[in-house]
């Protein structure tokens, strides 16, 4: 099987180094964009001012989650930075880190 190594565009910027793990964890873009564009969850990352987002993947017998670790760059683009297959469920860790006063603007609205 061959894949396909994704191009930067307006929305997305690849780094080299998600290109091997890509390759390593068997992931396509098509995929990883899903995993972007409806998460299941997402939390703070582990290298500074980053996100990362996951979907499960799987089965009931063969659990995984699928992560993907990107930056939001200034002008809106998205910088992926690292993509992962997870075997298991793993646990909640923190989540990604809401100004009180956009908690509070939310709170007047509803």
């Amino acid at each position: 099987m061959r894949l396909k190594l994704p191009k930067n565009d307006a929305k997305y910027e690849w780094t080299n180094h998600v290109f091997g793990k890509m390759l390593f964890y068997g992931l396509t873009e098509g995929r990883i964009r899903r995993v972007m564009a409806s998460p299941k969850r997402s939390e703070e990352g582990v290298a500074p001012e980053t996100i990362a987002v996951m979907q499960p993947g799987g089965s009931k017998k063969n659990p995984q989650e699928i992560w993907v670790m990107f930056q939001v760059l200034k002008n809106k683009k998205r910088r992926i930075i690292t993509a992962w297959r997870y075997p298991g469920i793993s646990k909640a860790r923190a989540k990604i880190p809401i100004p009180n006063e956009i908690l509070a603007e939310l709170d007047s609205i509803i």
